[in-house]
């Protein structure tokens, strides 16, 4: 087994753990495998057996030599052998030297097992490993724990970076927010204050056309008013005549009609709503149709207008009447019928 995986048995993490990782990092060191495990801790296959590839297989021929395969390329070198020593003159062959340790030619690293050279091959692609008498001492109590304090402080090291990192994102996320939730308060502000200010020029726009739609109308009646003023200004002697020849009783009639200058009228429509208006006494029935046609609320289309009591309903020829003529003064109810 390797000082990388015992040191990384010794700081808490399964043998399997720490094999997979070391595998997984390509044998680098005990930081990238310990980075790796955090980053992998939750995978679900994380603790499925796992064995090591073939790969790189450290073994002795019958020349006592090496083979270290890596990828699809197998390596051959030789492992050198322990000469055999012979005394005195004699050719009696001495007994082999056991090897206690083996030795990478390239870099002069020593190695307790297999586990090991096969690691130091995979980390640094060295190819040419041999045996070696010399024994690799252990590492003492105090050197293991000395290196596992100083791996936990990088550990620690790492994991307050992370941190640091992770806050400044959190930083930069809220300010991100912040100046999205800002920037749609202030669109969604504007948004309202342009509807409010389209309303108002709507409703601005609507009391001006009302205007000037009431202006036209007083003007057609003043206009119309003055024509039938014009047109019945000789009429008015005929008049006079015709109540000096009524009897006394209508000559009483008149004159109390002639105190009224105002004509109060109700006119019904045919959906059941009324109109009420005040006209001239010296008015034509024209005006009050005409008035009729501008603010009915039963629809349009032809109509007549009539009294039920006594009733009458009023012709082409009435529309020219003044309606103190046609006894609607002071006051009267007029019906708006079908025609």
């Amino acid at each position: 087994m390797s000082s990388d995986l015992n040191v990384l048995i010794e700081m808490g993490f399964s043998q399997n753990r720490a094999a997979k990782a070391l595998h997984k990092t390509g044998y680098k060191s005990v930081q990238v495998a310990m980075d790796w495990l955090f980053a992998h801790d939750d995978d679900p296959d994380i603790d499925e057996p796992f064995e090591a590839p073939q790969g790189h297989v450290l073994g002795q021929d019958e020349q006592s030599s090496v083979s270290i395969e890596s990828g699809s390329q197998p390596v051959h070198d030789n492992i050198a052998t322990e000469e055999q020593s012979t005394g005195g003159g004699d050719n009696s062959a001495q007994p082999p030297q056991q090897a206690l340790s083996l030795m990478c030619d390239e870099c002069g690293k020593r190695f307790r097992n297999e586990d090991e050279v096969q690691f130091h091959a995979a980390k640094t692609n060295h190819t040419s490993f041999s045996e070696s008498t010399e024994d690799i001492k252990p590492l003492t109590e105090e050197e293991k724990r000395a290196q596992v304090q100083k791996l936990q402080e990088k550990l620690k090291q790492k994991r307050l970076e992370k941190e640091e990192q992770e806050r400044k994102e959190q930083i930069a996320r809220e300010k991100q927010r912040r100046t999205f939730g800002k920037d749609v308060t202030m669109v969604k502000q504007k948004m309202e204050e342009d509807e409010i200010k389209k309303l108002a020029e709507q409703k601005r726009r609507e009391k001006m056309e009302e205007k000037l739609a009431r202006q036209k109308v007083k003007e057609e009646i003043e206009k119309d008013r003055r024509e039938r003023a014009a047109k019945f200004g000789k009429p008015q002697v005929q008049a006079s005549s015709v109540l000096q020849a009524t009897p006394s009783s209508t000559n009483k009639q008149m004159a109390e009609q002639k105190d009224y200058t105002e004509s109060k009228l109700q006119i019904r429509l045919t959906n059941g709503q009324a109109l009420t208006h005040s006209f001239s006494a010296r008015e034509p029935l024209a005006a009050v149709r005409l008035y009729v046609e501008m603010n009915r609320t039963d629809g349009s289309g032809s109509f007549s207008l009539m009294t039920s009591f006594p009733r009458k309903v009023f012709t082409t020829d009435d529309m020219e009447k003044p309606l103190i003529e046609l006894g609607l003064v002071p006051s009267a109810v007029l019906i708006v019928t079908h025609i």
